[in-house]
């Protein structure tokens, strides 16, 4: 597996400015990112328990799901390069191909196979009919859904806590995460933390019913849970230049690189949030950097950011 190579743990970095040091809480980025040069933050820990699964159960190829864009489809074509184990790639689009995009160039040069669907076919998963004829082709594979979102998947997740307790030498107040498909937050529940959730994507009520089906907890648990919904930035892979500014000054003022799709959004969110006093004073938060900079845009403006917020 691609474990040998992996930096664990990752390092856990206090965030000092000017925010934090007026906010009386304590704010530190937990730096999943460089947990592998290209098998970065969840992406890595929800493939750990899945390719091991693979490997010891013999269920291969790898076969699993994404965008042209994906993080995951990037992870899994490195992860089973590295593990040297046979990968298929189903891609959302049928007018795509190994070109389109650096990150589908980069599954095929890692020896996946890539299969362009239609997103209304997409969209059927494992029932659609190009779907079901490499299924058929593959009856032993291993079948990984988009993102990693499984119990597998989760497994990974729910280790990260107690990780970053013995890190910190206390239990932080709170764990910070950006959501897509809710998955690596409902690890870290299953993990017993309380968790605000960033939601990416426009709309993302949704995603509390998602969290709480994954892990499976009872009603009482919701307590665990902050969901927000209003940093999405215009939805899903979008962005603002007020978003853009603000990681521009982020990286400058701390040296941590950030993207636009995930971590960006959860940063700016979590610094809005200390600006209205939401957290109790004292309070520890761990911010978790989930990777993802294969998709981060190539220059940031050089504009001022407002460091006011708003």
């Amino acid at each position: 597996m691609f474990q040998t190579k992996s930096t664990l743990p990752t390092p856990l970095i206090q965030i000092k400015d000017n925010h934090t040091a007026t906010s009386e809480v304590s704010l530190y980025i937990k730096r999943d990112d460089l947990v592998h040069p290209e098998i970065s933050g969840n992406k890595w820990r929800k493939l750990k328990y899945n390719l091991l699964k693979s490997e010891v159960d013999n269920l291969l190829p790898v076969i699993t799901f994404g965008g042209a864009f994906s993080n995951h489809l990037y992870a899994t074509a490195s992860a089973c390069h590295e593990a040297g184990l046979p990968s298929v790639g189903i891609v959302r689009g049928d007018e795509l191909n190994a070109l389109s995009t650096p990150t589908l160039t980069h599954c095929q040069e890692k020896g996946m196979d890539l299969y362009f669907v239609s997103r209304s076919e997409y969209r059927q998963k494992n029932a659609g009919k190009t779907i079901q004829s490499i299924l058929r082709i593959n009856k032993n594979a291993s079948i990984i859904p988009e993102g990693g979102a499984n119990e597998y998947g989760m497994k990974g997740m729910a280790e990260l806590p107690s990780e970053i307790t013995a890190q910190l030498g206390y239990t932080p107040d709170f764990l910070s995460i950006a959501a897509g498909t809710g998955s690596s937050a409902a690890g870290l529940l299953a993990g017993s933390a309380r968790v605000i959730a960033f939601a990416v994507l426009k709309g993302g009520a949704f995603l509390r019913k998602d969290i709480y089906d994954f892990v499976n907890i009872p009603s009482e648990g919701e307590a665990l849970l902050d969901l927000q919904t209003d940093y999405h930035f215009g939805g899903y892979g979008k962005h603002t230049p007020e978003l853009l500014r603000f990681m521009s000054w982020f990286e400058k003022t701390h040296g941590i690189p950030l993207e636009q799709v995930y971590t960006g959004k959860m940063l700016f969110g979590l610094y809005e949030l200390i600006k209205k006093k939401y957290f109790p004073s004292g309070s520890t938060i761990v911010a978790i950097h989930t990777g993802g900079l294969q998709g981060r845009l190539k220059t940031l403006p050089d504009a001022p950011f407002k460091t006011d917020f708003k």
